[in-house]
């Protein structure tokens, strides 16, 4: 057996990097993003603003305005070579379809520039979103900023100024979060000088799996179950009499609340409390934190970015299974970063691994 250390359980607590880009602060409940809080940056900085902060340094004319006019392009030829590529399936997952339509592009195409592939990827997202849905796709403005191009896109109008904000924030606060399983994918992808394609969708294939972006969906399906504020507490006594998981809840990153909860909470307050589902939330939320506190003292188990998530882009009109192509949609200037960062740094990722089958039997004379 070689005798290497036993690894780090999902290789937590390993550091397998030196990054600028962004910083989680699990302990103090902290992300910087290149020297910002995320609750300075996020309803602050348009999400242009936001990928010239982390591009800045890695690629040419990173200034916020050649940005949003390389992204703008992006959305536009991004929807010229898509929109053959759509046919039926409209029961197909988003995601799938985003992760067809972005394998299209090669990774020395034009179009495959950091500022472009960040346009093209929100289109690859609004289209599929709508092809899944069997509505017809619309087509990008260029001259629009990408978050409100991206909402006209998915919704099929243009939204009202708190709507337009509110999505604004949510894309700028999921803009990049450390070395999580998709942005670690695009740095792997990115080490063995594979282009920004490859990493992109590879990072997107990552993000696709339940434990990972393909969560917020069921904080609302928790929420439609509890219903009324009354059952919250009995409804999650019951769940995890039954050892499950409450959704929204914990986070492998931090160990008290996550910043970026209360980042979207104060956003969709300023939209205003439709139907009463963020007094349901607040309860679920409280009652939730109660019972957590109680039934798993040897760990705090606080509110993380999914619940408040899965609200804010419910009251903007985006359907749930949307949820985790629109979280790619914002997620991608993080990985491209990433993945120039890693470029730059030129090391090929490949760790070992330590061999724990059988030996091979000994030879007989």
């Amino acid at each position: 057996m070689t005798s290497l250390s036993s690894p780090a359980r999902g290789l937590a607590g390993v550091v397998a990097a030196d990054t600028v880009l962004s910083h989680v602060d699990g302990a103090g409940g902290r992300l910087i993003i290149r020297g910002v809080a995320v609750e300075d940056l996020a309803g602050q900085a348009s999400y242009e603003d936001a990928a010239a902060l982390l591009l800045g340094g890695f690629i040419d004319g990173s200034a916020s305005e050649s940005i949003t006019s390389d992204i703008g392009a992006g959305r536009a030829e991004a929807y010229r070579r898509f929109v053959g590529l759509l046919g039926g399936g409209a029961s197909r997952d988003p995601v799938e379809w985003m992760r067809f339509l972005l394998a299209s592009i090669g990774d020395d195409d034009p179009i495959a520039s950091p500022a472009a592939l960040i346009g093209a990827t929100g289109t690859a997202a609004a289209m599929a979103m709508r092809v899944a849905a069997g509505l017809p796709t619309i087509e990008p403005d260029a001259a629009l900023s990408h978050a409100l191009d991206l909402q006209r896109m998915i919704t099929g109008q243009r939204p009202a100024p708190a709507e337009a904000r509110a999505f604004e924030t949510y894309l700028v606060t999921v803009i990049d979060h450390g070395l999580n399983a998709s942005t670690f994918t695009a740095r792997v992808v990115a080490s063995t000088e594979s282009g920004l394609v490859s990493a992109v969708v590879a990072a997107l294939s990552a993000l696709k799996g339940r434990l990972h972006g393909g969560a917020p969906g069921p904080v609302l399906d928790m929420l439609d179950a509890i219903g009324v504020a009354d059952r919250a507490e009995a409804w999650i006594e019951e769940r995890l009499d039954r050892g499950e998981r409450i959704m929204g809840f914990g986070h492998r990153a931090y160990r008290v609340r996550d910043p970026r909860a209360d980042v979207l909470r104060e956003a969709i307050k300023a939209m205003g409390d439709r139907q009463g589902r963020l007094a349901l939330a607040r309860a679920v939320e409280e009652a939730a934190l109660a019972v957590l506190a109680r039934r798993k003292a040897s760990r705090r188990l606080d509110v993380n970015v999914e619940f408040y998530t899965a609200l804010l882009l419910e009251s903007l009109g985006i359907a749930r299974n949307g949820f985790t192509a629109v979280f790619a949609a914002g997620r991608v200037t993080g990985w491209i970063a990433h993945a120039l960062e890693q470029q730059r740094n030129g090391n090929l990722i490949r760790p070992d691994a330590r061999y724990v089958g059988p030996e091979p039997l000994a030879r007989t004379a």
